[in-house]
């Protein structure tokens, strides 16, 4: 990652005095930093407005940072992202913050995770939604389909007849790893039946043919329905 950071100047070493120059200690408020006045009963402090707060006084300041002590840069750092992260996780890298005034140490880095949607994956906390599209006859007759996995591949999810679309079927352990080590999550396909949108000839008499079973197995019904009602 590309970071804007304040860097300690190299010319001044932080102090902000041009090279070969003396740094005096301020006099007004004797290198404290903040003077002290008397207010009724009150003793009040507030920052010396002669050397600004730092106690020093510098009689030339550094031509490279200004008198500042930092110069900001962008910096280039390679961080490890762990498995298993999610949205809104914080990441601590010691020591890559920015560099503290006159020469003081570096503070550390905080980097806010933001996952990325995937194109065919849903996550939820460690567990996987997939979407798997099937035909209308491996739904009405059953199938062994292929459901992608997020790293392994695909893996081979048997579909029992008459499966409706929506129907939900879970693969253990395909999920994302647990941030804290212990195993996945799981995998769960989401079928979707796919109604064809076109047929040639052969399917479309295959159709018909259902159609007048389908239509006669409704009269059917209706007649036992009736007999019953005569009868029962």
């Amino acid at each position: 990652i590309n970071v804007p950071r304040f860097e300690t100047c190299e010319t001044c070493n932080g102090n902000g005095a041009a090279p070969g120059t003396s740094i005096n200690t301020c006099s007004l408020c004797s290198g404290a930093g903040q003077v002290r006045f008397q207010q009724g009963f009150f003793t009040v402090s507030r920052t010396c407005h002669q050397c600004r707060g730092t106690g020093r006084m510098v009689t030339s300041y550094c031509k490279t940072c200004q008198g500042a002590g930092r110069i900001e840069r962008d910096h280039t750092i390679e961080i490890k992202i762990p498995a298993g992260v999610d949205s809104g996780a914080r990441l601590r890298i010691a020591g890559e913050g920015e560099a503290g005034s006159q020469g003081g140490g570096r503070g550390d880095l905080y980097v806010f995770v933001e996952v990325k949607e995937h194109e065919l994956f849903e996550r939820q906390e460690n567990n996987l939604y997939v979407n798997v599209p099937i035909s209308f006859t491996q739904a009405a007759l059953g199938a062994e389909i292929k459901v992608p996995t997020l790293i392994d591949g695909e893996e081979t999810l048997k579909v029992p007849e008459g499966t409706q679309t929506g129907s939900v079927f879970r693969i253990k352990g395909k999920g994302i790893v647990s941030l804290q080590g212990h195993g996945r999550g799981d995998l769960f396909a989401v079928v979707s039946v796919q109604t064809p949108a076109k047929l040639n000839r052969e399917q479309r008499k295959l159709f018909e043919q259902l159609a007048k079973l389908e239509e006669q197995k409704n009269q059917a019904r209706k007649l036992g329905s009736k007999v019953r009602e005569i009868f029962g």
